[in-house]
């Protein structure tokens, strides 16, 4: 068991050099080790961060698309081979006609990306000529991507890509017939009990819900609302709170989500990133040598930052949510040197 103490002197030092703002929560076999907060939800006002306040985690939450998918071809009605020809009913006219789910969930598709974090690296850009209080439905982003020919052939190599995700939550649309964000909230938080997560709007945001701080080097700062979509989707945008997000993991690897063959699926190291980073069905993963060291999911958007892992040979689960552009970097850092 980890040291509590010296974990919490240690985080609280990296927490003061970054001007950390949000929450750390950390358990190892159900019993809490860190519950840390620091910062304001809402700096006008002075609201003070919670352990229960609601963050955005960006693309944190690719995983509940992997899961929702997951779930469908468990039910049967896709399959990880499927070809997007034969489950959406959409067109896409210069892409290959083999790409799969699979390769979708793998970040291998191929197919071109509305936001290239490769080549662009402000999304905030992506709105100025299209105002974000319009993007409410994943429809709403087809007309960014459907027309672009692919980048490489089907299955040849790993590429992180936004629309691949976009593509599956219309998959999941289509063959559950509720909107993606109504999926994921009766399938994954009701069954998780994730009372206090889901898709909000950005300018109908609930009570104890942290805004998204964009830091100027002059020392101004502004808050996201002009700089991501107005409502989060299959590709990023939702909002957790740091509990809630244990309560996910606890259920996904507890086969509440999944049966024991489909999360295997997911958590299986699909397509290799580089060194030793690989990736799985909507999730990181992380080996040291041949071991699993980690698996861990991560979002960055303006205002928002995020990093949750599960180190299973330790039993321990790890969530740090900003509602900055950065912190939870250094914070998972230094609490994977203390398991060193």
């Amino acid at each position: 068991m980890l040291n509590a103490v010296e974990l919490t002197t240690k985080v609280e030092e990296v927490m003061e050099h970054v001007n950390f703002s949000g929450v750390v929560l950390l358990q190892q076999a159900g019993k809490t080790l860190l519950n840390m907060k620091r910062g304001y939800a809402n700096r006008s006002e002075e609201l003070a961060n919670q352990v229960d306040t609601r963050f955005g985690i960006a693309s944190g939450c690719k995983i509940f698309t992997a899961v929702s998918v997951c779930q469908l071809i468990e039910a049967g009605k896709l399959s990880a081979d499927s070809k997007l020809n034969d489950v959406l009913d959409v067109e896409f006219p210069l892409w290959d006609k083999g790409i799969t789910i699979q390769q979708l969930l793998t970040h291998t598709s191929g197919i071109p990306d509305y936001f290239d974090e490769a080549v662009m690296d402000d999304f905030s850009e992506l709105w100025k000529d299209r105002p974000v209080y319009a993007m409410r439905r994943l429809s709403d982003f087809l007309p960014m991507f459907q027309h672009m020919p692919m980048k490489f052939a089907p299955g040849e190599r790993f590429h992180y890509n936004n629309a691949g995700f976009i593509v599956l939550g219309l998959i999941v649309e289509q063959h559950s017939g509720l909107s993606f964000t109504d999926y994921v909230e009766e399938h994954i938080f009701k069954r998780c009990r994730m009372k206090d997560s889901g898709y909000f709007v950005t300018d109908q945001l609930p009570r104890n819900t942290a805004l998204g701080y964009i830091d100027h080097e002059d020392g101004s700062w502004n808050t996201n609302m002009f700089s991501i979509p107005v409502k989060g989707g299959s590709d990023g945008g939702a909002y957790v709170t740091a509990p809630d997000m244990i309560r996910f993991w606890g259920a996904l690897l507890g086969h509440q989500l999944l049966n024991e063959e489909a999360t295997q699926q997911l958590l299986t190291p699909h397509a290799h990133q580089e060194d030793e980073e690989y990736y799985g069905q909507g999730i990181w993963i992380d080996r040291k040598g041949e071991a699993i060291f980690k698996f861990h999911v991560m979002g960055f958007d303006p205002g928002v930052s995020f990093m949750s892992s599960v180190y299973r040979d330790y039993d321990l689960q790890l969530v740090v949510v900003s509602n900055q552009e950065s912190g939870p970097y250094p914070i998972t850092i230094a609490i994977e040197e203390a398991l060193a």
